[in-house]
């Protein structure tokens, strides 16, 4: 495979056109948190994901992945430890689920995120 570039004139300088043709994804909570993660803790992956356009493709997986992991453990956690009725105690119900999702999502980031 031949790889064929052009070049744009700047003064009396020839600079490569290097672009990676990705298209801009929105990258959500978890695939932003894992990007700060790989940014502050994984520096050289992070630069080589970054230069070789990896890494918003890596990101999105990541979002995906953990929407997914979220649903299928919320559901799982709601059938071991049902919620009161919302319609009595509106607070408890409330409560309840935060804490549901606050236990989901800290298996989320140690698996997903942080790994």
């Amino acid at each position: 495979m031949r790889m064929e570039l052009t070049y744009h004139r700047k003064g009396d300088y020839l600079f490569p056109n290097l672009t990676i043709e990705e298209p801009k994804v929105a990258i959500g909570k978890y695939g932003m948190l894992r990007r700060t993660f790989l940014k502050e803790n994984r520096k050289g992956w992070y630069q080589s994901m970054m230069l070789s356009g990896k890494l918003d493709r890596h990101l999105m997986e990541i979002e995906q992945a953990a929407t997914e992991r979220m649903e299928t453990l919320m559901k799982g956690l709601l059938e071991k430890y049902p919620a009161p009725d919302k319609e009595k105690d509106q607070m408890a119900w409330a409560a309840h689920m935060n804490g549901l999702t606050a236990m989901a999502e800290e298996s989320i980031l140690k698996e997903l995120v942080y790994s």
